[in-house]
């Protein structure tokens, strides 16, 4: 008996370990179908990789759920180099997914129902929107301004959608902290879409 408990609890790991890969390609190859969206700069583009990422996370577990963050990044980083902003664009995108899917994924293993993943779903959009202000605010901005060109070049790009912006700070609450919101809505909103019927896939016929 305990060595068919052994062998059951090394096949589910080798089976997460197996679906964490194939869900971090799937990640990566969306992470790179990203798009401009209308009434944003340029330089800000939607993708919808969290939506494998928070798959991960409500069918494998947090730790998984981060680790496909964490691969989609690293292996865009090594596709195009950390170039002159030393991807800080990657480094963020990782810190961000990551608290969207810890927050989600934890609340979602205290209360697996289909209620208790739209609150943790809720929260986790929640968090994912409030931690980019501070980020972009203190650490991503100031570096791309001295990448391309100062501050005034990058609010230049938000001034040609709404002149009367006045500054960095007015123009990340006009404009990025809405679109994160929404864009962790989208995602959320697939994710409970898609979940049930892909679960027992992903879980290997586990509930």
């Amino acid at each position: 008996m305990t060595q068919n408990m052994a062998l059951n609890k090394s096949t589910f790991t080798t089976r997460t370990i197996v679906m964490t890969g194939m869900m971090s390609a799937v990640a990566t190859v969306i992470y790179y179908l990203d798009f401009n969206v209308p009434l944003m700069p340029g330089f800000i583009k939607l993708d919808f990789s969290n939506v494998i990422s928070l798959l991960a996370g409500f069918s494998l577990g947090p730790v998984p759920g981060v680790i496909v963050c964490l691969i989609k990044n690293l292996i865009q980083l090594l596709v195009k180099g950390f170039g002159t902003t030393m991807g800080i664009g990657n480094i963020f995108d990782f810190v961000t997914s990551a608290v969207l899917v810890l927050t989600s994924s934890i609340i979602y293993q205290r209360n697996r129902t289909k209620k208790g993943a739209g609150i943790a779903v809720i929260f986790g959009v929640l968090a994912f929107s409030l931690i980019t202000l501070p980020l972009n605010y203190f650490i991503v901005y100031p570096i791309y301004f001295k990448a391309y060109g100062g501050e005034q070049a990058i609010l230049a790009a938000y001034k040609e959608i709404m002149p009367s912006v006045k500054n960095i700070f007015a123009a990340l609450c006009i404009f990025n902290q809405p679109f994160t919101f929404i864009k962790g809505v989208l995602c959320a909103l697939i994710v409970m879409l898609i979940y049930k019927p892909l679960s027992p896939v992903i879980k290997g016929g586990r509930r």
